[in-house]
């Protein structure tokens, strides 16, 4: 499984930003995805994940109510919307995919990062 992920930039504090990260192959939904971000000079951390179905998710209490994960089977995606961005949002986001959750312990594979910046 190969994952690209795109829709990185730059963008204004309180701005929203949607994030994607596309599969190659067919198995796609065999698998539950994560989104993870690292900022400079710390650890990577994790931000959400999303089951094989796409119905349940979880999220990290640091971005729960701004941020949402969804994923399109039928296009091998899962998405990241980034609403109410602030410049501490500011990091490498990196998608993955593993086991239900996804957490850095349950990653089977890893997508290059895509860099946000938010401005203040």
């Amino acid at each position: 499984v190969q994952l690209q992920a795109s829709g990185g930039g730059l963008v204004q504090a309180g701005g929203s930003l949607r994030l994607s990260c596309t599969s190659s192959g067919r198995t796609f939904s065999s698998y539950a995805m994560g989104w993870f971000r690292q900022a400079p000079g710390k650890e990577r951390e994790f931000l959400g994940t999303i089951n094989r179905v796409g119905t349940t998710t979880y999220y990290a209490d640091s971005v729960k109510g701004r941020f949402t994960i969804s994923r399109d089977n039928d296009k091998n995606t899962v998405y990241l919307q980034m609403n109410s961005l602030k410049p501490e949002d500011t990091a490498v986001y990196y998608c993955a995919a593993g086991q239900f959750p996804v957490t850095t312990t349950r990653t089977n594979y890893w997508g290059q990062g895509t860099l946000v910046t938010v401005s203040s």
